[in-house]
């Protein structure tokens, strides 16, 4: 079983032994039978350990008493301590999707899930960038840093390290500490640093140029590049794979990172993979992250993230004509209704631009 955090283990442990198999074979089977990621299948698991409990607290002693009313009864004490409506959809979701896996597995006489009913998540509209923002986001790495002014005494200040390790007042993402604290020679050194701006680029490209997931994109391998089609290969939820393609741009940035950069940074950790993080392993979505937000508050942006760019590259592509279709495509999304939202926010920048512009509006 994936695992799951210290409470929910605690919880887990404490059920009857039949319920507690029940969980254990259910996360097995969305991991071996429906492909699905650690992430998932954690979640699916807290969420369920949590109805049984409930369950548990209110008599039931096998897993045949689960019936709609204790399901409807654990989403209500759910929401009275303050669950949001996307959670709780969430967790129903959980729980229809358990109990349809036990009928189908004898555990329950009946699919009492199917009945459950859960309040429509309220989906905010996604913060994006303008694409001037986005291009200067991208093109960060790429700038050479402000040379700081001499220090006055020997030691320089801590804030005064170089861009390349980390932007001024962002705290360096943990594979990037090396260049200070590794044993490489001076000249070994040099070069790592050089290659971690590359690397940024690259990494700035391909999430604006191909909106992919920030797992998809630091999953990816040397041989998931066609650069003759400009086309990724990318492994996206469920294990799905789809193609994803990219601008010159992007190509340019991919090339200067496997002439300039990544050769620097390999090692014997490094494998197959496209994006290597400081110590030669591949690079961590968590650094990823970092990586991102940085940039963006170097270069005066809001506060902006991996998914911030995927929104931003969806938003744009649908501004400048592309079909709903094939964005959802691009994105790796089974449901039409994911890519929509997207539409909405095209449409209240569109408003925005009407009320401030229009005399009569």
């Amino acid at each position: 079983m994936s695992r799951p955090d210290r409470g929910t283990r605690a919880m887990h442990q404490s059920l009857p032994p039949e319920l507690r198999d029940a969980v254990d074979d259910f996360a097995a089977h969305l991991s071996r039978v429906r492909n699905r990621s650690v992430h998932t299948v954690r979640a699916y698991v807290t969420d369920l350990v949590s109805l049984l409990d409930h369950a548990v607290r209110m008599g039931s002693v096998d897993l045949a008493d689960l019936d709609l009313s204790v399901l409807r009864s654990w989403l209500a004490r759910q929401r009275t301590t303050g669950a949001a409506r996307t959670s709780l959809a969430r967790r129903a979701a959980s729980a229809r999707a358990f109990s349809a896996w036990a009928h189908r597995a004898g555990l329950l006489p009946a699919d009492v899930g199917a009945a459950l009913a859960s309040p429509r998540a309220h989906r905010e509209l996604p913060t994006v960038l303008r694409a001037d923002q986005a291009a200067a986001l991208v093109e960060a790495p790429a700038r050479p840093a402000p040379r700081p002014p001499a220090p006055r005494s020997a030691e320089a200040p801590a804030e005064q390290a170089p861009f390349a390790t980390a932007p001024r007042s962002v705290k360096a993402p943990a594979e990037q500490a090396p260049f200070a604290t590794a044993p490489r020679s001076e000249a070994a050194a040099d070069t790592a640093a050089e290659a971690v701006p590359l690397r940024d680029r690259v990494l700035l490209e391909l999430l604006y140029a191909t909106g992919v997931r920030v797992s998809e994109v630091c999953g990816l391998d040397v041989g998931d590049v066609d650069h003759g089609r400009r086309v990724i290969r990318v492994f996206g939820k469920g294990g799905r794979e789809r193609a994803v393609p990219y601008g010159v741009p992007a190509q340019r940035a991919l090339n200067d990172w496997l002439r300039r950069g990544r050769p620097a940074l390999v090692g014997a950790r490094s494998g197959d993979a496209l994006l290597l993080g400081a110590k030669g392993g591949r690079l961590n979505p968590t650094t990823a992250r970092q990586i991102v937000g940085a940039y963006a508050e170097a270069v005066g942006l809001p506060r902006t993230s991996p998914h911030g760019l995927r929104h931003s590259a969806a938003t744009h592509l649908l501004e400048g004509g592309a079909d709903l279709r094939a964005v959802q495509e691009l994105l790796g999304h089974s449901s039409l209704a994911s890519t929509q939202i997207y539409t909405h926010v095209s449409v209240e920048r569109l408003r925005a631009a009407y009320r401030q512009a229009h005399p009569r509006a």
